[in-house]
């Protein structure tokens, strides 16, 4: 073990370690990391230490001295619509090192990451597949829906209200306090649960693990069991890479398809796969959600909150409907196959179980997991598009998207920041049809925060909720609503043809045909030939938009790479 040899190459180690609480018997045993993104940030961190601590005991039940590192994640919603949002993508980068950093420096045997929610989990990920010692991924499930369903999503309806003076501020006090009742990921598929299910899809997670209630007992139990689960993987000497393969990717992918996952995974998914030697692209995703249909009916383009989908079977209830289509030959955490979890899982009572939390709420399994022949969306959740104003791709959301904007041209509306197009929005100078452009808000641009601000703000009007589109080279939160296309590439800084639109330029959005395009001028619509010529002409005499990027954002925003490619500033 590699803790044992640095024991006898280094002196120090024993008396350092022994200083810290360890006992004689500890410095023999198999050392294991456990990692987390424990603060009080927010709920989805707030509550993993309890879950550290079950683990810690499961790994000295098998033998094994457990060490405590913690580095806490920011939460994406209290960065959002202010410039702490351009550090939410970096932030990710940055948790991956430290992980990386903790492991070598001691180094450990074996490892478990503790995270719940946006860019912890794939930091976490991404450090798993870099430092390829034994690993598990624990995910610390979901909060409790608030009433009638709730999210902290809601409060952006009510501020509207309180501020039309339709509701009182005790009136929507109420909203704020029950929208986040307990501590765990927010209740919609946003990014937060859309990488827990990308962790235990992947094979990195116990089966059942993501999206579990966390404030139920059971999953202090699922901690306990991982932390005895990580000895048995050490034993095996059972590697990350063995499991991050291109099959586990393509199995994670189909999940992704099958519960309209964010589109936040184009980012981090090809992250995490660079450390693991695999590739995964924009276009692996869109072959994948042509095949497999959106099953689960989930907030925010439908009905239920993710606790909802845990309770109708969770991963493994996605996992059984689309079973066909699975590698069920992929490894996973258990030492076991896919096939092999999914039949032990039947076999356990799992599914069964679950569902008995249904019964409180009057629903059926299959009310939540729709079966093949009768999906939510038989057209997958998302697609890429290309064209004259994205020719290296961009991604929408389609399966949140009304089916009156799956085709649209409107005249362009362009903004150099996301600030300028919210006071846009808000001074009514936006009006319906309208495609608002938001660009230097790439990667190399501004750190590519989320639009999830302007999203809101164009859902909550009526008016505009189904007539107006944006379009940036920035990205959307999992939870945005609405015809909203984002990391187009190349982007505005790079001098992507969106840094040369224009007020009144025609935009082409066709969802169908996978195309997004820039087809006339000062609107008049233009032949193919004479929009070419004119985008040349204006990309002659364009200068970028100065940006002043500090600190780490800088060191970011300097060495971040391509999106499609996961926008991440650690190289391979």
């Amino acid at each position: 073990m590699p803790s044992q040899k640095s024991r006898k190459e280094n002196p120090e180690i024993d008396p350092l370690l022994l200083g810290s609480g360890w006992t004689p018997e500890d410095l023999g045993k198999p050392q294991v990391l456990l990692e987390s993104a424990y603060g009080d940030s927010h709920p989805g961190s707030r509550h993993l230490k309890q879950l550290v601590e079950e683990a810690r005991t499961g790994v000295y039940k098998v033998g094994g001295k457990p060490a405590v590192y913690t580095v806490t994640d920011i939460c994406d919603g209290v960065a959002t619509g202010h410039d702490g949002m351009n550090y939410s993508l970096a932030s990710r980068d940055i948790m991956a090192a430290m992980v990386e950093i903790h492991a070598r420096s001691m180094p450990f045997d074996a490892m478990i990451t503790f995270s719940s929610c946006d860019k912890s989990v794939p930091a976490h990920l991404m450090a798993i597949a870099r430092l390829n010692i034994p690993a598990i991924h624990f995910c610390g499930g979901s909060m409790m829906p608030g009433p009638g369903f709730t999210t902290a999503i809601k409060c952006y309806e009510t501020m509207e209200l309180v501020d039309k003076g339709k509701m009182t501020p005790q009136e929507s006090l109420f909203y704020q306090v029950n929208a986040c009742s307990t501590c765990g990921a927010c209740q919609y598929m946003g990014t937060a649960s859309t990488m827990q299910v990308m962790a235990e899809a992947l094979g990195m997670s116990l089966p059942g693990n993501a999206l579990m209630p966390a404030w139920a007992n059971i999953i202090g139990h699922y901690a306990d069991l991982a932390g005895q689960t990580i000895l048995a993987l050490l034993k095996k000497d059972v590697r990350p890479r063995e499991i991050l393969t291109a099959k586990a990717f393509e199995n994670a992918l189909m999940v992704h398809a099958a519960m309209s996952g964010s589109t936040n995974a184009l980012l981090h998914l090809p992250a995490v796969a660079g450390q693991a030697g695999v590739s995964v692209n924009p276009q692996d995703f869109d072959r994948i959600h042509k095949k497999i249909p959106v099953l689960a009916g989930l907030q925010m383009t439908a009905r239920w909150p993710t606790q909802i989908l845990w309770f109708a079977g969770g991963v493994p209830g996605i996992m059984r409907v689309i079973k066909d289509f699975l590698h069920l030959d992929a490894l996973t955490v258990t030492g076991k196959t896919v096939g092999d979890n999914l039949d032990d899982l039947e076999n356990d009572g799992f599914f069964e179980r679950t569902s008995l939390y249904l019964e409180n709420y009057k629903i059926k399994p299959q009310e939540v997991i729709l079966p093949l022949d009768a999906p939510c969306n038989a057209a997958g959740g998302l697609a890429i598009l290309h064209g004259n104003l994205a020719p290296q791709g961009a991604v929408v959301k389609h399966a949140a998207v009304a089916p009156e904007m799956h085709c649209h041209i409107g005249p362009a509306k362009p903004f150099d920041c996301e600030e300028d197009a919210i006071e846009a929005i808000l001074a009514g100078r936006i009006v319906a049809g309208d495609v608002v452009i938001i660009r230097y808000e790439g990667p190399k641009g501004s750190g590519m925060p989320e639009m999830f601000k302007t999203t809101e703000i164009l859902y909550n009007r009526p008016e505009l909720r189904t007539s107006v589109a944006l379009v940036t080279d920035g990205r959307f939160s999992g939870a945005t609503r609405g015809p909203a296309i984002g990391h187009v590439t190349p982007e505005a800084i790079s001098g992507g043809p969106i840094a040369l639109v224009r007020e009144g330029d025609l935009i082409s959005i066709d969802i169908p045909a996978q195309t997004l395009e820039i087809v006339g001028f000062e609107g008049n619509r233009q032949g193919p030939q004479e929009v070419e010529r004119k985008l040349k002409q204006r990309a002659a005499t364009w200068e970028p938009v100065e940006m002043k990027r500090e600190g780490v954002l800088g060191l970011f925003t300097r060495t971040a790479g391509a999106t499609d490619k996961g926008a991440s500033m650690l190289k391979a």
